[in-house]
């Protein structure tokens, strides 16, 4: 009796583990029904698609500007006047500000007072040496040389007072608008070294970068562009390149060259600074209608390049064709809507 209840007991077991693993199975041909795999755990996947692969460079650079002067006076002196405002338009040729030019003046009388000084000693030197050409000693030489010298120094510091004189007064170089002003109040002293203001002509704005020897060489005046400004990120800006650099931008590491490139158009003309930065987007190529795969997904090793399909121990081998920033053209190896890992 007892070891006919041991094998009812034993029965009863093996079928509750059979029941158990024929559910087993059940949830998981249900889970491989419903999603197509199990994923692991923290493993990111992708279902392969059709799309657009671009080839694209990305360099930073900043706004300049081809009509912009910082502008400071020749020479030292006390602020007398200023005739404009920060934000103001001027023309070329305006004045806009002015030293103190009394003491400028009383420098050039006194330059051409010691100028018609030294020309009659100098004369009068010569007169004493002109019938001793042939026998000149060296003292009649040393007066003579030694007077002319004075003469030319006195002729040199006239043309100086002169130039500063001239230099009092600060024009406008070209039609613009004034971008900044140092000093706004007469009666300051300044110096030579001071930047007194800034003018710049929005209408000749770009925006510049460097691009290096493997960059330039993809470019040319066709390139699609794309540039945002840190200042307006949530705006896309388009242009073009108006300019290839031929030699290396000097004081710069390594060859960088200059590219050139206008705005279509501003996101706000009154508020496009020089100086502002921000990133430059190139097409170089594009393809559309491919099978793409985003670039992280693909992997490398010694037989080539891959893809993990299905479980992280299953790679297939791929052929690629662009291979874009963001997603890679896949010619071969795999087929639209196959799931693979990351």
């Amino acid at each position: 009796m007892k070891k006919t209840i041991q094998r009812f007991i034993k029965k009863l077991s093996t079928k509750r583990k059979i029941i158990i693993g024929v559910i087993t199975l059940l949830i998981i041909g249900f889970l491989t029904r419903g999603f197509g795999i199990i994923k692991p755990k923290g493993v990111e996947t992708y279902s392969v698609t059709f799309g657009t692969v671009k080839e694209e460079i990305t360099i930073s650079g900043e706004v300049k500007a081809d009509k912009y002067s910082a502008m400071s006076f020749g020479a030292s002196g006390k602020l007398a006047w200023v005739g404009i405002s920060e934000g103001q338009k001027v023309f070329r040729g305006q004045a806009l500000m002015k030293l103190d030019t009394n003491v400028l003046n009383s420098a050039l009388e006194t330059a051409q007072s010691n100028l018609r000084n030294a020309e009659a000693n100098a004369q009068y030197v010569l007169d004493t040496v002109k019938d001793h050409s042939s026998d000149e000693t060296f003292l009649q030489k040393t007066t003579r040389t030694t007077a002319e010298v004075t003469k030319d120094n006195a002729y040199e510091a006239l043309k100086v007072a002169q130039e500063n004189l001239k230099n009092s007064t600060l024009y406008a170089p070209f039609n613009g608008i004034v971008a900044s002003l140092t000093n706004t109040a007469p009666g300051v002293n300044v110096f030579y070294t001071d930047q007194m203001l800034e003018i710049v002509d929005p209408a000749t704005i770009y925006f510049s970068v460097l691009a290096d020897q493997t960059e330039i060489i993809k470019l040319n005046a066709e390139s699609r562009v794309e540039i945002i400004l840190d200042a307006y990120p949530d705006q896309t800006l388009s242009g073009k390149i108006v300019f290839l650099g031929l030699t290396p931008q000097t004081g710069t590491t390594g060859s960088l060259y200059k590219v050139k490139i206008v705005f279509d158009q501003f996101p706000d003309s009154g508020q496009t600074r020089v100086g502002m930065t921000g990133d430059v987007k190139f097409l170089i190529k594009e393809k559309t209608n491919v099978l793409k795969v985003p670039s992280k997904y693909l992997n490398t090793d010694k037989n080539g390049k891959y893809v993990l399909i299905g479980n992280l121990k299953n790679k297939v081998y791929v052929e690629t064709g662009l291979e874009g920033e963001e997603n890679i053209e896949i010619v071969s190896g795999i087929k639209e809507g196959d799931i693979i890992l990351d």
